[in-house]
């Protein structure tokens, strides 16, 4: 079952230009965090695996690529309105971004829009996950900087450790917390 009206790049949270490698990396990152065999949630697997079958394939995707060129919307459609294309936000976007912005603005995924500073205040496992992947692997020396600014010091394994409370950090970032 193919969908051509969903934004697969959203789903899988990657560029348009990417590579097949890029995305094919992050449908297995996503794959393994959603499958319903360890907790995940089948729904989610099934559009995970959809647009993988989409954009996995040259042809399919170049396909699907030409039916999304203009918004969903027929060429000379968009000439006569002269409307600009937006894509819709995808029902799994995190909303409007939080807090002061800092660092590079990202321009697709679940925290499109979003800095990269709103991002580690709010979901620093996703910039973990982000430095590791081919995608973000270029914005690697930028995540380090500012994970270690709002957690700490790198801690053993790796990861970043934890600087107080994440209400603590969203509060001095300036969000409001009910």
């Amino acid at each position: 079952m193919e969908s051509w009206s969903a934004d697969h790049y959203r789903i899988l949270q990657v560029d348009p230009g990417a590579d097949v490698e890029v995305i094919q990396a992050a449908y297995r990152v996503l794959a393994r965090r959603f499958h319903p065999d360890l907790a995940g949630d089948d729904a989610t697997m099934k559009r995970l695996n959809e647009a993988w079958e989409i954009l996995g394939h040259k042809d399919r995707r170049a396909e699907y690529d030409r039916a999304h060129a203009n918004g969903g919307q027929p060429a000379a459609a968009a000439i006569v309105t002269g409307a600009p294309a937006t894509r819709p936000v995808s029902p799994d976007h995190a909303g409007a971004p939080k807090g002061r912005a800092f660092g590079t603005v990202l321009t697709y995924g679940r925290y499109e829009g979003w800095s990269l500073g709103q991002v580690a205040l709010v979901d620093p496992d996703f910039l973990e996950w982000m430095r590791s992947v081919p995608g973000g692997r270029y914005l690697r020396p930028e995540i380090d900087a500012i994970l270690r600014e709002v957690h700490g010091p790198l801690g053993p394994g790796g990861r970043f450790a934890s600087a107080g409370s994440t209400a603590q950090r969203m509060r001095e970032a300036g969000v409001l917390i009910g």
